[in-house]
């Protein structure tokens, strides 16, 4: 049982570090097609944590599971908000000026 929670610690603190060196260095000319991409991937996570809260058994494997449900959740839907604020940001249509 101990093992397997150094495991998974382990396995979330290499993750969460390979994760910020990798978006760390992408240059600001690939952050929407990189947002799009990441909401799929998280999406694809959401979906994981619904069907692991559909097999648990115990109360803090519900309260852990509807945690991560929760989060995975606001974290898609947060990520089409700034995804769509950034496309915005390069909409002409809106903008008064000239049009090419």
């Amino acid at each position: 049982m101990a093992a397997d929670l150094w495991t998974a610690l382990f396995i979330a603190i290499l993750t969460a570090f390979t994760g910020y060196e990798v978006i760390s260095r992408v240059p600001s000319l690939l952050h929407t097609p990189l947002m799009s991409g990441s909401n799929f991937i998280h999406g694809i996570v959401l979906v994981g944590g619904i069907v692991a809260l559909g097999f648990a058994t115990t109360d803090l494997e519900r309260i852990v599971g509807f945690l991560a449900v929760v989060m995975g959740a606001m974290n898609v839907t947060g990520g089409y908000v700034v995804t769509e604020r950034i496309l915005a940001m390069f909409d002409r249509s809106k903008k008064g000026g000239p049009k090419p």
